[in-house]
């Protein structure tokens, strides 16, 4: 059974900085793509990024040049680094194992002035 943990939402002010968590159990974490998708209040969710076994990142244009995605296999975890966080960028943020049907529950983030 895999399970997916995110953590590190929170609330922030425009223009600030989080770091989002996923920590993986019951799957060779290190064979496998993974993602960060988002959902926001009416909206479709969506691929934020994503990262291959072997580090590649690819990102969606609304947060490319912002957000960084990477892993450390040792601990399982997959990262996506936040920075200059625009109003825009609130949602419930996912984490799944690529193509998969492995989600994990969600965290939130909301931007807020």
């Amino acid at each position: 059974q895999v399970d997916l943990v995110e953590s590190g939402g929170g609330l922030v002010q425009p223009g600030g900085s989080l770091r989002l968590s996923c920590v993986a159990s019951g799957v060779v974490f290190k064979i496998f793509t993974f993602a960060w998708y988002r959902q926001a209040p009416g909206k479709s969710r969506e691929l934020v990024a994503r990262i291959t076994s072997s580090g590649t990142p690819n990102y969606a244009n609304s947060v490319e040049g912002r957000f960084t995605i990477s892993r450390d296999n040792a601990k399982n975890t997959v990262y996506l680094y936040m920075n200059s966080l625009e109003l825009e960028d609130t949602a419930v943020y996912y984490c799944r194992q690529w193509l998969t049907d492995y989600w994990g529950q969600g965290t939130q983030v909301t931007v807020s002035s």
